[in-house]
């Protein structure tokens, strides 16, 4: 039939829409870097100065920029990221220092005002006399002396015996403990570097940390030139100070939630328009029959059994630190009375074991996945692929087990100038020593070549260079790469230019890359499956890219709220992070498509326990890194909220309810095709999900999310510091609700355990290889267009 001259066919308008959404996707990616990157220039310009040094009034030396590096090297150095937070960042057992440092910096000027004037204590003065020394105290300490010219700080007296209260409190904390988790004499005279590779300057190590919370302290209550807040943008909350919110957090709440309504009618709208959803690929009543005997297994897909096996056993030792670090909330100096194992592993080893492995055990799941997926892609197993595979294997192995040893011993302080090469980094998430990353990053680029290895085949006969199998093989690239912005942060870097990197592995990477490439791995199964077709999954990929990254790049700005970031970071952040929500939202309706798939299988569709851990992946997507990350994503919010427990509730809602949920849905569906089908058992992962996210409710909305609200409630009340004191967490009310966490946490362990045990019967009933290497395997060919 002759087509009628002018008119375009269906599939040209289809590429027409394809190749608009791919330029689309290409330009967001663009300005969504460029701003990222542009706003990291101008916070690297806009930081807070170390200057070069600080003196009193007389001239007199009182610390340098030397100490200053040298402090934050010690903190560092020792893991106490993972205890307690600056300027907000790190773990919640302990107090924020910077909050701390500055109340009893406050309290110091608030002293020497009163004897100098009244020659009493600030407490013995009438309300009067207080309400004018807390203006003078304020005022005083809000002007900037810092000097520009010369980089040099000069202290008011006042100023300078608010330091001296400042170290000699620290004195007494780091050699007597803090009455709550830390343990007494945890910084020794005996590890004083000798040179400069440990970035600590030469000299008392406790004055030098003092001197670094000092000047967070300095830095969060001094106004920037030229401006009318603080480099923290006047966190943390303390009248005292002079903090109060600013006008930008109140405003940019209130514009966030209103951009956000208008999005999502706007997103839902071309949603629906341009019917971006997939399109199943078999009619009612004939799904398509999936025999798992007939499917082809190499020797590199049935070497991946041990990975999954390593990987259930990695998460379950995970949670058993997990429970661990709930337990000290209740009893911070031992186990039940056992204080050998907080001697051999306190508060801040155990943190940072739980987030470590957390990421390894994922990380390598989705690792396996990727290896097992590839001969799928290119249609035969490339030669040496299983060798290649092994030594993957054992490098993941070495790394594991040698960067915890490292982190233990430079936490001790056993490795002298040697601890960011082989032991603690010191920052959270990425607590990795220099070595032990560098290592992450050559094991996670020998995994890309496997896969390349893999899918050039498919490559190559996919002739659309933004088709399934090459979206596929860019989001595994970018899983080594955005790692690599780990190596740009270094002891001497500072605090708030270090924390903009950091977040870049954090969120970009944990949060960002790897919800990415989540998306397109459930898209290209789905579509090996032959459940949906290949091109309305290829048009909902570029849709779900464009958001994913359209607002979660940008919306990694929430982080840098108060951390000494410009200012402009809040309406960035505020506006962004709003909007990664509506992704995450769109989510639910292919998890309802899902489930409909699961459903018109019947009994004998084989994936039920994939399906089961997707599905509670789009809900967790929406409750936990969705609802929970908006609640505290708010400015208004932040700001009183900041490195509190709602931190966490939002961190284990998306962090296990996303990216775990997913690792255990790979997991199953890559056993479930390895696994003899006569020694497999749906009940068990039935009954393991099913624990998993009864468990992981409970911790989240019975204990988590109570005690932030607390939490809050109390910073708003009494300041931030009071909120972070070991006295809040000491309350009753407050060590029952930690202490009936134990409930969940147990429901959630047994479906941690069971899932063990089955990975672990599961390796011992691993299927034969049915192709050799370089022999076609008899599968779909996912390279070619459909019409």
């Amino acid at each position: 039939m002759e087509i009628e001259r002018g008119k375009p066919t269906k599939k040209v308008v289809k590429e027409n829409k394809n190749a608009l959404l791919k330029s689309i996707l290409i330009v967001t990616i663009l300005l969504s870097f460029t701003v990222l990157l542009g706003g990291g220039y101008w916070i690297f310009k806009e930081q807070a100065p170390r200057p070069l040094e600080v003196t009193n009034e007389k001239g007199d030396v009182l610390f340098t920029k030397a100490t200053i590096m040298g402090g934050q090297a010690v903190w560092q150095k020792y893991g106490l990221m993972d205890y307690g937070t600056v300027l907000g960042h790190g773990s919640y057992m302990g107090p924020d220092y910077t909050a701390e440092s500055l109340k009893i910096y406050t309290e110091g000027m608030q002293d020497y005002k009163a004897n100098q004037e009244f020659s009493k204590r600030f407490a013995q003065l009438d309300d009067g006399q207080q309400t004018s020394i807390k203006a003078e105290v304020i005022k005083e300490m809000r002007k900037n002396r810092y000097d520009s010219s010369k980089e040099t700080l000069k202290l008011t007296d006042a100023q300078s015996y608010g330091l001296k209260q400042v170290q000699t409190y620290y004195k007494q904390v780091f050699t007597k403990g803090d009455d709550w988790g830390l343990k007494a004499n945890l910084i020794k005279d005996s590890d004083m570097p000798k040179d400069h590779r440990a970035y600590v300057a030469k000299g008392d190590q406790i004055t030098q940390i003092s001197d670094f919370f000092f000047w967070t302290a300095w830095l969060s209550s001094t106004v920037r030139e030229g401006d009318k807040i603080t480099y923290t943008n006047n966190w943390p909350y303390y009248e005292d100070a002079g903090n109060k919110m600013s006008f930008s957090a109140v405003w940019w709440s209130g514009a966030s939630i209103t951009l956000f309504i208008l999005m999502l009618g706007v997103i839902l709208y071309f949603f629906h328009r341009y019917k971006f959803g997939m399109v199943e690929a078999y009619k009612e009543g004939n799904f398509p029959r999936i025999d798992l005997r007939k499917i082809p297994v190499t020797s590199s897909q049935i070497k991946t059994g041990k990975y999954f096996t390593v990987v259930s056993i990695l998460f379950f030792v995970q949670c058993m630190f997990g429970a661990l670090l709930a337990h000290y909330y209740i009893e911070p100096d031992s186990f039940f009375g056992i204080k050998w194992i907080h001697d051999i592993l306190p508060f801040n080893i155990t943190k940072g074991y739980h987030l470590q492995l957390a990421i390894f055990w994922i990380a390598t799941s989705w690792l396996g996945m990727g290896i097992y997926v590839a001969p799928l892609v290119g249609g035969y197993e490339p030669k040496k692929q299983g060798l290649l595979v092994d030594i993957l294997f054992w490098a993941l192995v070495v790394l594991v087990g040698g960067s915890m040893v490292g982190e233990w011993l430079g936490a001790n302080g056993k490795l002298g100038n040697e601890w960011f090469l082989f032991g603690h980094s010191g920052w959270e998430y990425i607590e990795l020593g220099r070595v032990w990353q560098v290592i992450l990053i050559v094991g996670m680029l020998i995994w890309l070549f496997i896969v390349f290895r893999g899918v050039k085949a498919g490559l190559k006969r996919e002739t659309d260079k933004g088709g399934l199998i090459h979206l596929l093989f860019y989001s595994a690239i970018a899983v080594p790469a955005f790692y690599i912005f780990a190596l740009f942060i270094n002891p001497d870097t500072s605090f708030t230019f270090a924390d903009y990197w950091r977040w870049w592995i954090i969120h970009l990477w944990v949060e960002g890359i790897f919800e990415v490439f989540a998306v397109v791995v459930i898209g290209f199964l789905l579509v090996q499956l032959g459940l949906v077709t290949k091109k309305s999954t290829v048009r909902q990929l570029y849709f779900q890219l464009i958001l994913l990254l359209g607002s979660g790049v940008i919306g990694i700005g929430h982080h840098y709220y108060y951390n000494g970031s410009a200012e402009v970071w809040i309406g960035l952040g505020a506006v962004f992070s709003a909007l990664e929500v509506i992704p995450l939202t769109l989510l639910i309706l292919e998890a309802y498509e899902q489930y409909k798939m699961m459903r018109d299988g019947g009994v004998d569709f084989p994936y039920k326990g994939t399906f089961w851990f997707l599905i509670s992946v789009a809900i967790w997507n929406l409750v936990g890194a969705g609802v929970l990350g908006f609640l505290i994503n708010l400015p208004a919010v932040s700001y009183f909220e900041h490195g509190q427990f709602l931190t966490p509730t939002h961190g284990h809602g998306s962090m296990m309810g996303v990216y775990g949920m997913f690792a255990c849905a790979v997991l199953i569906y890559t056993l479930r095709n390895i696994v003899k089908p006569e020694a497999w058992n749906d009940k068990w992962i039935k009954i393991s999900c099913i624990m998993l996210n009864v468990g992981l409710a409970g911790m989240v909305f019975f204990s988590l999310l109570p005690v932030g609200i607390m939490q809050m409630k109390e910073a708003f009340d009494h300041g931030y510091a009071a909120s972070r004191s070991s006295s809040f967490l000491k309350q009753d009310v407050v060590q029952t609700i930690l202490t009936w966490r134990a409930v969940p946490d147990t429901i959630f362990l047994i479906g941690v355990l069971i899932l063990v045990l089955f990975c672990i019967k599961a390796f011992f009933n691993l299927r034969k290889p049915t192709h050799k290497e370089e022999e076609k395997l008899p599968i779909r060919d996912l390279s070619i267009d459909e019409e």
